[in-house]
């Protein structure tokens, strides 16, 4: 009962995200959070430093993501200080690597891949347990389950993604095919939710040239199927089936990367067939042989409550909100958007 019951609230919240980023990011209002003041250009005006909704989106995202994965693994009753070092080593390696592999991809130093990044982590999260474990047995306490901790990280891993992509709505980028290049079938089933961009600096229509044209939703619809890609796996690890969540995670949410850039316009490389979609196909072989190689697990079944009471301590939550905060600021600095700013005194009003 408490599992349909949190995964019925978590359902009805993340839908509302998704509705309202559908309908509202898209509008050139919603692209910058703030513009902060930081070098004088003249007696009366700055250079001002943009804070993104895309930053916001994703450090938000991301913590939902985190907070998900601990939720997982306490309802199993695994001890919280190992799952915490896994998690910090593997966002220590991945946050720099978005960047790294979009650089190498795509040829451009300030942009990130989420794609990258999660092809980066699915590679070192079996070695990154493995050194955790480790450092268990030496200390004398129970080791990670390779096969729970997989499935917590990859159904944290899509969820993530699913609504870190209205982030991308946002800033206009990972842009749908304008309606007119697609299939009459595919543009008139996508007619009526079209996103349409407008604003000179949302990626779309400074990259694309897209300005007020119909394009496919792809970012929306990629995270409508994320989301319940996650959910329907949440439901299989509360069944404790770890194997079947962790591959039904990275199969349908790589399968969807390889169909659905089909749909997309932006820039994925000069290769027919783009890097991104490469990856995903090597991380769909390589998570069914690693499930192959996985041990049955022998931990007790998953109680949610157990779980939600595990991520209520007070320090852990501090710590979650400095990760935010880092996280904001790393991804929500603009490096290829800039702001001039000029303050008046309201005369009228002293």
């Amino acid at each position: 009962m408490n599992e349909w019951l949190f995964l019925s609230l978590a359902t009805l919240v993340f839908s509302v995200f998704i509705v309202l980023g559908w309908w509202l990011l898209p509008g050139e209002r919603w692209q910058m959070l703030a513009s902060v003041p930081w070098t004088r250009r003249s007696d009366t005006t700055w250079t001002g430093i943009n804070l993104t909704s895309y930053g916001l989106l994703v450090a938000t995202s991301a913590l939902i993501s985190i907070v998900f994965v601990l939720l997982l693994t306490g309802s199993t009753a695994t001890s919280l200080l190992p799952v915490l070092v896994t998690l910090f080593l593997a966002v220590a390696i991945c946050v720099p690597a978005s960047r790294l592999i979009a650089r190498w991809v795509e040829k451009k130093p300030h942009t990130f891949t989420v794609g990258g990044a999660f092809f980066c982590g699915l590679a070192i999260i079996p070695v990154l347990v493995l050194l955790v474990n480790t450092g268990c047995r030496f200390m004398q306490s129970p080791p990670l389950d390779m096969a729970m901790m997989l499935a917590a990280i990859s159904i944290g891993y899509v969820l993530g993604e699913g609504l870190g992509r209205l982030a991308c709505i946002s800033f206009g980028c990972c842009y749908g095919k304008p309606l007119a290049q697609c299939h009459r079938f595919t543009a008139l089933l996508f007619d009526r939710v079209a996103f349409v961009f407008s604003g000179t600096t949302q990626k779309a229509v400074y990259e694309g040239g897209f300005k007020g044209v119909k394009l496919v939703p792809i970012q929306g619809l990629t995270s409508m199927f994320h989301t319940i890609t996650a959910l329907i796996a949440t439901h299989l690890f509360f069944q404790g089936a770890y194997g079947a969540a962790f591959l039904l995670c990275l199969i349908a949410s790589q399968a969807w990367r390889i169909v659905s850039e089909v749909l997309r316009a932006d820039f994925r490389g000069g290769a027919r067939i783009s890097a991104y979609q490469k990856m995903g196909g090597a991380a769909i072989l390589y998570s069914c042989g690693l499930t192959l190689l996985l041990p049955s697990s022998s931990l007790p079944p998953p109680d949610i409550t157990r779980g939600l009471g595990q991520i209520a301590d007070p320090l852990l939550l501090l710590g979650l909100q400095v990760l935010w905060f880092l996280l904001f600021v790393f991804f929500g600095r603009s490096m290829v958007t800039g702001a001039t700013l000029s303050f008046e005194v309201h005369r009228d009003r002293i």
